[in-house]
């Protein structure tokens, strides 16, 4: 069932996963070009680098507009930027001191608007040496995110992807049970609604709470909460 590493690969995810402060979460956080490119997604307030990054990927592949973007959207198909990550992520009673290690690929986007409310987060990039890290694969980084994120105190994913199923059942086969699937779908519908702020923040607890209570979650908020992290 494990994924198995060559030795040397398991050396070097030994060492990063040392080297993470603890406790920590580990995020799998997909905001990368070619999977905003991929779904077909619009966003308003991104960075004119981050909008001309995204066009460069999309070629032909153009985003949904009108009535068919507000459908795809409330389908909960478009990933979340880091900055409604941060949001999600203070609305569950994660605290912003909280040790993250971000599980991501490479060119994430618009990063600053985790990283300015959650202060404590770690990336492959800055902890690995600069040779280490540019000389690697991207499947061998992402075999890295897999060995740390199976091994953290909890696991919180942003896309149901083939890692988030992989990392998912290893957790539960080793009895690691804080693992947490966030609902893009109740992020859209919520704002679609018109709910901001406190009003918001409320609402997507008690929808993770919600999916718990009926078994779609492994974790409940509070879980997160109890642990000082």
């Amino acid at each position: 069932m494990d994924l198995r590493l060559t030795r040397s690969l398991e050396k070097k995810a030994s060492e990063l996963l040392e080297a993470i402060p603890k406790p920590f979460i580990s995020l799998h956080l997909r905001f990368e070009p070619d999977m905003v490119a991929y779904n077909q997604c619009q966003y308003s307030g991104l960075s004119s680098a981050s909008i001309k990054t995204i066009e460069a990927a999309q070629g032909d592949r153009k985003p949904w507009t009108g009535e068919l973007a507000c459908i795809w959207r409330k389908r909960g198909k478009c990933p979340l930027t880091p900055n409604e990550m941060a949001f999600i992520l203070q609305a569950l009673s994660i605290p912003t001191n909280t040790n993250i290690y971000l599980a991501a690929g490479d060119g994430l986007m618009e990063i600053e608007g985790l990283t300015s409310v959650y202060t404590n987060v770690v990336t492959k990039s800055s902890l690995l040496s600069g040779e280490d890290f540019t000389s690697m694969h991207g499947n061998t980084k992402a075999a890295l995110d897999y060995h740390v994120s199976i091994n953290s105190d909890s696991y919180v994913a942003t896309y149901f992807g083939n890692m988030d199923k992989m990392v998912a059942a290893m957790r539960v086969f080793k009895g690691l049970y804080k693992t947490l699937f966030l609902s893009r779908r109740a992020f859209a519908d919520f704002t679609s609604q018109g709910l901001r702020g406190r009003e918001l923040m409320q609402a997507l607890w008690k929808a993770h709470r919600d999916d718990y209570v009926i078994g779609r979650e492994s974790a409940l908020p509070d879980c997160f909460r109890e642990v000082k992290l």
